[in-house]
């Protein structure tokens, strides 16, 4: 089928169902933010390819709503959908919500699956629509039934960390998550989300490209609990391991059954990480308690294993880094390289390092104009071929049995202009004053923000994304509770939280830059004025001086990058080859 056609059978089901109005939110039961190719349901109906979106459609009006890092790759992707985009204001906002509320009255009926939709996300639809008259259902789907030849659901196997990798048990990680549902008066907790799953329980899997993560939900009591799980996933020793640990294996779906014959007094949901549709069959006398999963705070601050195991990866990923910018410099006059071609050959050298399991996302290698696309993924139509002029960036990652890595840098391919200098320096001003901020203890992402978009905000640019997202160890790369955005998000930094730093300076049709580092947060000093905590740098590759427009920068920012380029190459040179290193010594020359 087409997409005009999916869009057409969708509204023949609307219209036999009396559904006015539908929503197709981007997300599974997990709330994953990357999805089995199962739930990949607006990719399926629209074309449209990016992680953040949301379609709704009406009899005579289809429309996907999607943030600024994806208006143009939507309107693209979109030709010939019969959907058009419409620009969220709000980066994640339910602004489909208001749409609806300012146009549908007392009667009309909309509808979703409330297996993708989060409890936060109905929430929202609710409250604006059902004080007007307007019916709202969360237990439709309407794909099911067209969708011919849908991808089943993943069985890749599943596997245990041990111990000595992750820095504390699967026993310790549950008495942590059972005191704090003690103190939220909890009898139960069911955790829906991948990636909190796999940290409680040590647990990792293929079922997500990229996230080293497995379909699974956690059902837990002080005294029990279970992971639910598709048979055959995991080995019998890894079953055996995790009943020795106090976990009892069960189906996948007996999840569903377990529900609605809850006979506990409390249980706690995170609405931003649950779907509606097991909120909406818990037993009307569980008192439901919505509060943020407590493995979520508790997996974003690295234990001194985790951390030890992230900076050796980091030494890792830097080599592979390094070795793929000479190979870049040094190959691209041939005309054969192209952003697709690149981005399969770092693949290819971050798999020749200690650990490797996978990419952590899909490598953004956007040159010229495709750099200011900030979550450009080159395919064969778009796909350019490399020359000797212009920039590139490439924002990239790898997963490693030690560590998640995010990293992106710009490098010059010749003929540089003086915008492109000035563009490139403004944005590294602004990496170097987010990784030399010192800030007190209780400090918020949105002060980290400000902080880091100071000297860009100075020259009268700006950046419509966030500065910087938590990342996993060995997990998901964007991981909560903590951003660096705008929003007022009431999570403070605490010791041990790895967060990206990445601002940068987008000129559509000409270039885009950006220039990230992973750091991690930790207390420096204590005195009579309150705690303070600063930055250590974790990403080990150099910054590119060669479009460095010197006179912007201050002598703190010239010594920061200098002191920074040298202890990259003192990290990695040993395990460079004598020609890697002499190429190595000139990028990190002090300026």
């Amino acid at each position: 089928m087409k997409h005009l056609e999916k869009l057409a059978a969708i509204r023949e089901l609307m219209a036999k169902n009396s559904i006015d109005a539908y929503i197709v939110p981007s997300s599974d039961p997990h709330i994953s933010e990357y999805l089995p190719e199962h739930y990949r349901c607006i990719s399926w109906i629209s074309g449209f390819t990016g992680s953040a979106g949301t379609l709704m459609i009406t009899k005579d009006f289809a429309g996907l709503w999607t943030d600024s890092r994806y208006f143009v790759q939507a309107n693209q992707q979109l030709e010939e959908s019969g959907f058009e985009l419409v620009k969220l204001k709000v980066q994640h906002a339910p602004e489909f919500a208001t749409w609806l509320a300012e146009r549908f009255t007392a009667g009309q009926t909309v509808a979703f699956d409330g297996n993708l939709a989060s409890l936060m996300v109905a929430n929202s639809v609710k409250s604006l629509l059902e004080p007007l008259g307007v019916k709202v259902n969360g237990h439709v789907d309407l794909l099911g039934p067209i969708w011919e030849n849908r991808p089943s659901l993943p069985t890749n196997p599943a596997y245990l960390l041990p111990t000595e990798s992750t820095g504390q048990s699967t026993i310790d990680k549950l008495t942590e998550v059972r005191a704090e549902m003690k103190k939220q008066h909890a009898d139960a907790h069911l955790i829906s989300s991948l990636d909190d799953v796999a940290w409680l329980l040590n647990i990792r899997g293929t079922d997500v490209n990229c996230n080293p993560v497995v379909l699974a939900f956690v059902y837990l009591t002080q005294t029990e609990a279970h992971l639910y799980i598709a048979a055959g996933k995991l080995t019998a020793a890894a079953i055996l391991d995790l009943k020795n640990s106090g976990v009892e294996v069960q189906a996948y779906v007996s999840v569903y059954k377990l529900i609605p014959t809850l006979n506990v007094s409390s249980i706690l949901l995170d609405p931003k990480r649950s779907c509606y549709a097991v909120y909406d069959s818990i037993p009307k006398q569980v008192r439901i308690i919505e509060s943020l999963n407590p493995s979520t705070l508790l997996k974003s601050v690295k234990n001194e294993v985790e951390l030890n195991f992230i900076r050796q990866t980091m030494v890792n990923d830097g080599v592979a880094m390094t070795k793929f910018f000479k190979w870049v410099e040094e190959n691209v006059a041939s005309g054969d390289l192209s952003e697709m071609s690149i981005a399969d050959k770092l693949q290819a050298l971050r798999a020749e390092q200690p650990g490797f399991k996978d990419i952590s996302f899909g490598t953004i290698a956007g040159y010229k104009d495709h750099g200011a696309l900030p979550h450009y993924n080159a395919d064969k139509v778009s796909n350019y071929q490399l020359a000797s002029s212009g920039l590139l960036l490439v924002d990239s990652g790898g997963q490693y049995l030690t560590g998640t890595t995010d990293i992106t840098r710009v490098i010059s391919l010749g003929e540089m202009t003086a915008e492109e200098k000035e563009d490139y320096t403004i944005v590294l001003k602004g990496t170097i004053e987010g990784s030399m901020a010192v800030f007190t203890k209780g400090t918020r992402g949105y002060q980290i923000d400000a902080i880091t978009r100071r000297p860009i905000w100075a020259t009268k640019r700006n950046y419509n994304h966030g500065t910087g997202h938590g990342v996993g160890f060995f997990l998901n790369v964007h991981e909560g509770p903590h951003t660096f955005n705008g929003a007022a998000v009431d999570v403070a930094l605490l010791d041990g939280m790895v967060s990206s730093i990445e601002p940068g300076l987008y000129r559509e049709g000409k270039h885009g830059i950006r220039i990230e580092n992973l750091v991690v947060s930790k207390t420096i000093e204590s005195n009579q004025f309150g705690e303070f905590m600063d930055f250590e740098t974790l990403t080990i590759c150099y910054i590119d001086t060669s479009l460095v427009e010197k006179a912007l920068l201050h002598q703190e920012h010239i010594d920061w990058l200098n002191n920074y380029n040298q202890w990259v190459f003192d990290k990695i040179s040993s395990k460079l080859n004598e020609e890697e290193q002499n190429w190595l010594r000139l990028k990190t020359k002090a300026i």
